[in-house]
């Protein structure tokens, strides 16, 4: 069997794996042990490619961006223990509920704003989960509109900076940018950097949430039955000072972290630091911040860091194996072959990753698939941060799509038993369907993701 045949099927290898549920760290770096003792035993493998591995090892923990991983995650999940989501739900919910499709309004917009000041995906959809929904359902909402309205919501923290898909795809297109121009005979290469994909996922995000909101308002107009207005006198009196000490916390922190990002006054990780320092103090001046809860809050983001880096050494095994056997060149020829040229080949690895979207989470395909298929997209002239924004809205689509996606898992956690899975399912559609136009729409007008970061750099 030839090198290629042989990356091809640990591949397949591991993506049976994963579809059994093993662990995906643990099914990374042993698919890789183990087609590379096969492959030494049998000569197609040349063990001295894992003598690598340390070096990737240590240059993953003493990368100064992934650090900004924990400290994202601390400060999301800080905002959620000091329930400034919560407050921010209720009063938007009392200001837009006298219009039909208010309260989905709502929940959008809360969604957005805290995307920008959060994104965590898991502690947006359960906290609306838990306040909005019974809400929605109580007052004549459909319930496949206010599933599918909170789950689209929830997922908006993966586009919409600062994000940790940014942070991680940044990481990862970063060195696969810097391969493609290596094999180009470029031996200053440039680089990608994670402010870059902030600021050109900016535009892309705003205009996602406006197609949810064209969606909801066009179904309670032609529908009004599914999202009805709720009475004046079921809704809390709100003025603008209950509006703005709601809105303080969030939109300083958004002010803090993605502003001194975009204006260069401070790196990404630079930036994360002020976000959880931020978050604690905004957790101590609600008076919902104690020793326990905080606590918490770093027994959770040691979990989720942990995984995320877990993972990471995985692919890095994965993937030098994978090299070892030319699975490289492989992918690189493979794409390069396809008819239409440099869009044939962008359409295969936005499918592939659609498709892989229903069975394994972001966090495998960023790690497994973006190495493998970035370097030779890239080596076809498309740019780098559209390329990366456009993995990031197709990516969270992973979030909304049945059977695995997770933000139906939160969802069904914490909704009630009246809720029919089958209703959290067929609501997302049509959000998984404006997440698709949103991908046509970048591929017609690339400058919605390229814009932006060119007028920062131009000052």
């Amino acid at each position: 069997m030839s090198g290629g045949g042989w990356a091809i099927l640990m591949f397949l290898g591991l993506c049976v794996a994963l579809m059994l549920g093993y662990p995906v760290a643990m099914t990374l770096a042993g698919v890789g042990l183990i087609f590379a003792a096969i492959g030494t035993a049998l000569g197609a493998f040349d063990p001295v490619f894992l003598e690598a591995l340390p070096n990737r090892v240590f240059g993953t923990m003493s990368n100064d961006t992934l650090v900004a991983v924990p400290l994202f995650v601390f400060m999301g999940v800080m905002l959620e223990r000091a329930r400034i989501a919560e407050k921010l739900l209720l009063t938007m919910g009392a200001l837009f509920g006298g219009l039909r499709g208010g309260l989905a309004v709502s929940v959008m917009l809360v969604g957005a704003v805290l995307a920008a000041s959060t994104g965590i995906v898991g502690a947006t959809v359960t906290t609306m989960g838990l306040i909005a929904l019974p809400t929605m359902l109580r007052f004549g909402y459909d319930a496949r509109l206010a599933s599918g309205t909170i789950c689209a919501a929830g997922t908006l923290g993966q586009i919409i900076p600062p994000s940790v898909v940014l942070v991680l795809l940044g990481d990862v297109l970063s060195n696969a940018y810097q391969q493609a121009q290596l094999k180009q005979g470029i031996y200053a290469p440039k680089t990608v950097a994670v402010g870059d994909l902030f600021s050109g996922a900016l535009l892309p995000g705003l205009a996602l949430v406006a197609l949810y909101l064209v969606y909801i308002l066009w179904t309670a107009w032609r529908h009004p039955e599914r999202a009805p207005a709720i009475p004046a006198s079921e809704r809390a009196a709100i003025g603008p000072a209950d509006l703005l000490k709601a809105l303080a916390a969030p939109l300083l922190l958004i002010l803090a972290v993605l502003g001194s990002i975009l204006y260069g006054i401070a790196t990404p990780t630079e930036a994360a630091a002020v976000g959880a320092v931020g978050a604690m103090l905004f957790g101590l001046l609600a008076r919902e911040l104690d020793l326990a809860r905080l606590r918490e809050v770093m027994q959770q983001t040691v979990l989720v860091s942990s995984m995320v880096f877990l993972i990471l050494i995985g692919a890095a095994l994965f993937s030098l194996v994978f090299r070892g056997f030319g699975g490289d060149d492989a992918v690189h020829e493979l794409l390069t072959d396809l008819p239409g040229g440099k869009w044939g080949a962008l359409f295969f690895v936005s499918l592939v990753m659609f498709l892989l979207g229903f069975v394994i989470d972001f966090i495998e395909i960023i790690f497994v698939v973006v190495p493998l298929t970035a370097p030779a997209l890239l080596a076809l002239g498309i740019d780098p941060v559209w390329l990366g924004v456009l993995f990031a809205v197709n990516l969270q689509t992973s979030f909304l799509t049945p059977p695995f996606g997770f933000a139906l898992f939160y969802l069904r956690g914490v909704a009630p038993p009246t809720l029919r899975t089958g209703d959290i399912y067929r609501g997302v559609v049509p959000f998984i369907a404006l997440q698709v136009l949103m991908l046509l729409m970048m591929c017609l007008w690339p400058q919605l993701a390229t814009w932006l970061p060119a007028r920062i750099a131009a000052g």
